[in-house]
């Protein structure tokens, strides 16, 4: 209970004393043709949440106890720190690119990885190259995808907060990361106050989406190992078919986005407001009616497919 309260209570003072230190060397959110905002705000959102992981994993781990599998925090740290790079200088999306498959290649080597297709193209068990390269294509597009619905105030962080709630309680018994995804919602719900309100804004930031996406992408991996069981008694759905679900609106977008920007001759990479939340955005003129929309959506189709199996 102890690292659940530091939790909350860290996510709200941590993204004051980071907006400060951003505001103080005069670190703003660039208000251009692309932002959701006309006002000062800064990408600090992801710092705080990562700190405060960072802070209660490393604190535990002092006294001896591991609440998730500290090797975790390698994979996660990295992903941050290139993300708050990105944020501070916009780093070229071909240095990302291969950081992201670094870092995914850590996380096979720690065992995270897709040796089971699980009936998908009528496969089961894959040989370790086609795991591995199955991984690294798993980690882009999902790390992406997450990074991509950051687009609109609290939408990015209600995506995730729902996949984790969805992989939990779909789950035979608790998974070895649910004090990971405990900590990681509680630091994340102070943010929708700092997201949604109208003076000095906190963005999470692509050192937020980043390393939330390599979290959301660590679920998806235990999803498809032997460990995780979904609950028998209400759901017999492939778990690949889970998988991609728990994650449709993200996917979806990409997909939707990568299609249109090849199609005009563009870099899929390069940023632009045709993502369908700011298509929605444009109707709704509310940014928290718009993730509204799209969360209760996809929980209708979830329920909607799952009922189907």
């Amino acid at each position: 209970m102890f690292i659940y309260i530091s939790a909350l209570v860290l996510g709200i003072l941590l993204p004051i004393g980071v907006q400060k230190i951003f505001i103080y060397y005069r670190r703003f959110d660039d208000i251009n043709h692309r932002s959701s905002h006309n006002t000062l705000a800064t990408r600090t959102g992801g710092i705080s949440v990562f700190l405060v992981l960072f802070g209660i994993t490393v604190f535990q781990y002092a006294l001896g106890e591991e609440i998730y599998d500290f090797s975790l925090l390698i994979p996660f740290s990295i992903m941050f720190i290139v993300g708050v790079y990105d944020d501070l200088y916009n780093a070229d999306f071909k240095l990302k690119f291969l950081l992201q498959i670094v870092v995914a290649k850590i996380l096979i080597d720690q065992g995270y990885v897709v040796t089971n297709y699980h009936g998908l193209f009528g496969l089961n068990e894959v040989s370790w190259i086609l795991a591995q390269l199955s991984t690294v294509f798993l980690f882009l597009v999902i790390v992406n995808a997450i990074n991509f619905i950051d687009g609109i105030d609290g939408l990015a962080i209600t995506e995730v907060i729902k996949i984790i709630l969805i992989i939990e309680l779909f789950s035979e018994n608790s998974t070895p990361l649910f004090s990971l995804g405990g900590v990681v919602i509680l630091a994340l719900i102070p943010l929708y106050y700092f997201n949604l309100r109208k003076r000095r804004k906190v963005f999470l930031g692509d050192a937020g989406s980043l390393f939330l996406g390599t979290l959301v992408l660590v679920y998806l991996l235990h999803i498809l190992g032997p460990e995780y069981q979904l609950i028998s008694d209400y759901i017999v759905v492939n778990k690949t078919l889970f998988s991609v679900i728990v994650v449709l609106y993200p996917l979806i977008d990409l997909f939707r986005v990568f299609t249109l920007r090849i199609k005009d001759g563009k870099s899929p990479f390069k940023a632009d407001k045709r993502h369908l939340h700011h298509l929605i955005l444009k109707q709704t003129n509310n940014s928290i009616v718009s993730t509204l929309i799209i969360i209760m959506s996809e929980v209708l189709v979830f329920i909607s497919l799952i009922s189907l199996f």
